[in-house]
């Protein structure tokens, strides 16, 4: 880590995120956090961002709230949470504008699928990206393609936690 960031730096980072995560927040608090930044690692990242996407809400925020608190505190979770959504939530406000009066139309639809396949897309990537960075051990990739098979397979997510979360714990206190 080179420095602690303040709440204004964790504001200012979270609002870049969230003006350029088309398709994805997290793979770009991702690049944002380690890669530039450098206030984690990737093992780090992956740590607060699993316990992100565990708990109810969306996995974005609670991660920013994580990371946020972490680094400032209350004021840095809400700064990065603010910085998250602000400027998404501007355009947001301009693009259903437009959508109500345009949505029906045949190109807005292919459009849409297509912004669709490219967000597929960034998160596999930061999947691979993290499993790189992390280089986590045999059983808990083994846990996490698991946990992979299970969510193809349409197992609920819940299910797949209680049943998956254990094991993890377990792996993580061998190692």
């Amino acid at each position: 880590m080179t420095t602690r960031p303040t709440a204004s730096a964790l504001f200012v980072a979270y609002l870049q995120v969230g003006l350029s995560s088309f398709g994805g927040a997290n793979a770009w608090a991702r690049r944002m956090v380690v890669e530039r930044r450098g206030w984690l690692t990737d093992r780090e990242f992956a740590e607060r961002l699993g316990l992100g996407q565990v708990l109810p809400g969306p996995n974005a925020m609670n991660t920013a709230i994580i990371i946020g608190h972490g680094f400032a505190g209350v004021g840095g979770a809400a700064a990065a949470v603010a910085g998250l959504f602000v400027g998404p939530l501007v355009i947001l406000a301009g693009l259903s504008l437009l959508y109500d009066a345009y949505g029906t139309h045949p190109w807005v639809r292919g459009a849409l699928a297509g912004v669709a396949s490219a967000a597929a897309g960034m998160m596999l990537g930061t999947a691979f990206k993290l499993v790189r960075g992390a280089r986590p051990s045999r059983p808990m990739l083994a846990i996490g393609l698991a946990a992979l098979v299970l969510a193809l397979a349409r197992i609920p997510l819940p299910w797949i936690i209680l049943g998956l979360a254990p094991l993890a714990i377990w792996a993580a206190y061998r190692e």
